[in-house]
């Protein structure tokens, strides 16, 4: 190695230009690795908490009401749980990376999260949302919303044109589901988002059947995502929390100030439970998903099966779109079998699928929707929708697939002809 006038080394050298060469090439690879966006099943494990001092790896439970404050004139971070907890507060901050949010809110169900985003809704305004909708969300549009003054206008969600007639400029809300509970219909949320804020009102997407594994709506232009957290968040159908990730800072502000005025905050527990279910989220549902798809070709070719309501299969006819908008087809499907005894023997005969409502869970189930989730809608209004008594829905477990497919097709061939 050479050098020039006091001291000052040759840059000109081939052995220093070489050195040189092998270390930026070795920062660059470093820096290409330090800065790779993780897998959303290491975030699941690796997601810091910075409010315990000690260190504890699992975040602490933090079962308080109230908090000492350092003088009677001053409040310190937290002051009532009812406003804010360190553990719910981890839940949150994992919950907004997760759904790619400015910020998230954990509430005591998923009923609950709803009800407070219909409170962003004055009198007078409207709310456009789907026909076939989760049972509870329908009662809370066609029983609770109207006597609040609100106006709740009803569509089929996967066809734009209706969805486009809808919304007009009294529209506050539109309401979403994809793929829809229970006869899972694709939306196609990046066009609706777009006619929206056309008109500007915000889109919510209950992507509770999905999870953030499979979706992120805010990325397709939604403004709320809801999950029901009590079912594949947590996962082991042990806990009630709904959870809303909003994007913006103005819509978080509204949406923080009324979680807090109606005291819907989930208590620390109930966080507790959905962090130490959520570490396993990933590896969950791509299990589930695995035995779905299964089951759901095998129910596809059987002869006592008339249709079968799954994304994952090439002619459900918003298939194209689905894998468009998400990274797989979920674990929730339904089918016909044009007869309601033959539907209720399935349900009623099977060993390994508990009948329940609720979907998500390693466990997997089974119901009859007229009859359990959707039961509140009349029936009236169910055969307009298409939505009739001798559809099964199923939620796809952890379980053995090979064992499940056994359980349903003894159930199938048993069934009254």
């Amino acid at each position: 190695m050479s050098c020039i006038g006091d001291g000052l080394m040759d840059m000109s050298s081939p052995a220093l230009s070489e050195g040189i060469s092998d270390s930026s090439e070795s920062l660059a690879q470093e820096t290409a690795i330090n800065e790779r966006e993780p897998n959303m099943a290491t975030i699941l494990t690796s997601f810091e908490n910075s409010f315990d001092p000690y260190g504890a790896l699992s975040t602490p439970l933090y079962q308080t009401s109230t908090f000492r404050q350092p003088s009677a004139t001053e409040y310190g971070l937290y002051d009532y749980t009812r406003s804010g907890n360190p553990t719910r507060d981890v839940l949150q901050s994992l919950l907004a990376k997760l759904e790619k949010a400015d910020r998230a809110f954990c509430f005591t169900s998923g009923m609950a999260a709803l009800s407070t985003v219909t409170s962003l809704v004055r009198s007078g305004q409207e709310i456009v949302a789907g026909e076939d909708i989760y049972g509870g969300s329908d009662r809370l549009l066609s029983q609770v919303a109207p006597g609040k003054g609100i106006v709740v206008k009803r569509v089929d969600t996967s066809d734009l044109q209706k969805v486009m007639s809808a919304i007009g400029p009294k529209t506050k809300l539109v309401w979403l589901e994809s793929p829809t509970n229970p006869r899972i219909q694709i939306t196609d949320i990046r066009k609706i988002s777009m006619m929206a804020h056309l008109q500007g009102a915000l889109v919510l997407v209950d992507n509770s059947v999905m999870s953030p594994v499979l979706s992120q709506p805010l990325e397709l232009g939604a403004d709320i995502v809801m999950h029901s957290a009590t079912k594949f968040i947590s996962g082991h159908s042990d806990v009630m929390a709904g959870i809303l990730a909003v994007k913006g800072n103005s819509l978080a502000k509204e949406i923080a100030f009324l979680q807090n005025a109606e005291g819907a905050g989930l208590a620390p527990f109930d966080c507790w439970l959905c962090l130490r279910g959520i570490k396993t989220m990933a590896l969950r549902v791509e299990k589930q998903q695995s035995n779905a798809q299964k089951i759901a070709e095998f129910l596809s070719t059987h002869p006592r099966v008339k249709k079968v309501n799954y994304a994952g299969l090439p002619d459900h006819p918003g298939y194209s779109l689905h894998y468009s908008q998400a990274k797989g087809a979920g674990s929730v499907l339904s089918f016909l079998t044009g007869s309601l005894p033959l539907s209720k023997h399935i349900a009623e005969t099977t060993k390994y699928f508990a009948i329940t409502v609720s979907f998500g869970s390693v466990k997997s189930l089974i119901s009859l929707p007229c009859f359990m989730s959707h039961a509140s809608i009349p029936a009236s209004v169910r055969e307009e929708r298409g939505l009739t008594e001798d559809l099964v829905r199923i939620s796809v477990g952890i379980e053995d697939v090979e064992d499940l497919i056994s359980d349903l097709d003894h159930a199938l061939r048993s069934g009254p002809a």
